[in-house]
């Protein structure tokens, strides 16, 4: 159970029912794996800390840029040049230094991203291209891995659970909703820009959807729906993600 110190820090999740003392020890004793420390990965990372998540591991390749500052959150001006992950894990130490956080300071290839999807309990995708996605989802389905994916540029984002532990008939993939690897000219915020609350807000929904799988055991969002966010209008749509018989991941199953 809790320690004084944890019950005392957490006290305001700890008095709302879903939660309550045993969920909040479910959190600490949660493994969350987050790929990408951009705009997404910044705000998921800081919630999921601050939620008293007991092991937290971020994965990023990429050095900390003044164009990052704008909706990149978790770093400071002091912070230029340096790692990502380096960053990230300060930061992270300082709000809460009773989460463990382990950095990975690199692209991960398929055999290590297995290893690191098979010690995480749910895996939130943030990163920024198309292979990089699909090869998360890959092993994430392999390993019935639940996976909180999330995407932003301009004003518009997306937001998606894949619970691959969920038992239904129709369970469709990231690959169902995107069947291919490569986007021809795909945006990204260099060019096409981003507001920076929409990413902000897409990662919330990411640590929002991770701490109710990690501490109530069940996903309150339903999984299996492409979740479209307007911040130009502060709209919502829904619809749901329909198998893809032909989907060269999780067709066979």
């Amino acid at each position: 159970m809790l320690t004084d110190k944890q019950f005392l820090r957490y006290q305001r999740q700890v008095a709302l029912p879903e939660i309550a003392e045993i969920g909040q020890a479910r959190l600490s004793d949660s493994h969350v794996l987050i790929t990408g420390c951009g705009g997404l990965g910044s705000a998921a990372s800081l919630y999921l800390a601050a939620a008293g998540v007991g092991k937290l591991v971020v994965v990023d390749d990429d050095e900390v840029d003044s164009s990052n500052l704008q909706r990149q959150v978790i770093y400071r001006e002091q912070d230029l040049q340096v790692a990502k992950v380096q960053a990230t894990v300060r930061q992270l130490n300082e709000l809460n230094s009773m989460v463990q956080v382990r950095a990975i300071n690199k692209r991960l290839d398929k055999a290590q991203l297995q290893l690191e999807v098979m010690l995480a309990d749910v895996v939130l995708d943030c990163s920024d291209n198309m292979p990089t996605r699909q090869l998360i989802n890959q092993v994430c389905f392999e390993q019935d891995t639940p996976l909180i994916s999330a995407a932003a540029i301009g004003w518009q984002g997306q937001f998606a659970v894949f619970d691959y532990q969920a038992t239904v008939d129709d369970k469709a993939c990231y690959r169902c909703l995107y069947p291919f690897d490569e986007v021809k000219q795909e945006k990204s915020c260099t060019d096409s820009g981003v507001v920076g609350p929409v990413v902000g807000t897409l990662g919330n929904y990411q640590a929002l959807a991770a701490i109710q799988r990690l501490s109530t055991g069940m996903f309150h969002v339903k999984p299996f729906q492409l979740h479209l966010f307007d911040g130009l209008r502060m709209q919502w749509q829904t619809m749901s993600i329909q198998k893809d018989n032909q989907c060269q991941v999780c067709a066979k199953r």
